[in-house]
């Protein structure tokens, strides 16, 4: 799926050869999202016992995908308006910028304009990110999408495992008879 399309932009794009640094942020907890974007300098809170590269020094010169973008909290998506306009970042407790280049990739799961509405996302944010756009089906809606994944999955694993095995005609008829609700991560 999403992260999928992230990757295949990544490696055809001019940053190949730079990181791909993936952040999901749904998962990241509130209190540690901020942190874990922006890094931090010694000293600034209780445990930071070092400096620590946040995830967007991480992507510098490569690509940064933003996974579940709409989880992000309002204040950090000023944060966020902000190091992608200024093309710096600051990390929590320092008082320099630093420069960084990198392609943003962002996802949702939700429509954010319709989160604008709802006053959970920043206007100014949606229409820095709104450059190009687009919808990807899910995978139920793409069915000529299912036996080339398998296909390429079954190859991956074949080499991963070194195993000569493959799937039967049989069982391509189940897998497109199939809903697919976990899309292409549970086709994988």
């Amino acid at each position: 799926g999403k992260s999928a399309v992230a990757k295949a932009i990544h490696a055809i794009s001019n940053r190949a050869n730079g990181p791909f640094i993936e952040v999901n942020c749904a998962v990241l907890h509130e209190n540690l999202i901020e942190s874990e974007l922006f890094g931090y300098e010694k000293g600034s809170f209780t445990g930071a016992n070092q400096s620590k590269a946040g995830m967007i020094e991480a992507a510098d010169h490569g690509t940064l995908f933003l996974d579940e973008l709409n989880s992000l909290p309002l204040e950090l998506q000023g944060k966020l308006l902000r190091t992608i306009e200024t093309k710096t970042v600051k990390r929590i407790g320092s008082l320099k910028s630093r420069q960084v280049d990198f392609r943003l990739i962002v996802a949702s799961n939700v429509d954010l304009l319709q989160c604008v509405k709802n006053k959970t996302f920043r206007l100014d944010l949606y229409y820095r990110i709104n450059v190009l756009a687009f919808h990807i089906q899910p995978l139920r809606r793409r069915p000529e999408d299912i036996i080339p994944l398998a296909r390429a999955y079954e190859k991956i694993f074949q080499e991963r495992y070194k195993r000569n095995r493959a799937f039967s005609a049989n069982l391509y008829r189940e897998m497109l008879a199939y809903s697919w609700p976990g899309n292409v991560r549970q086709l994988e």
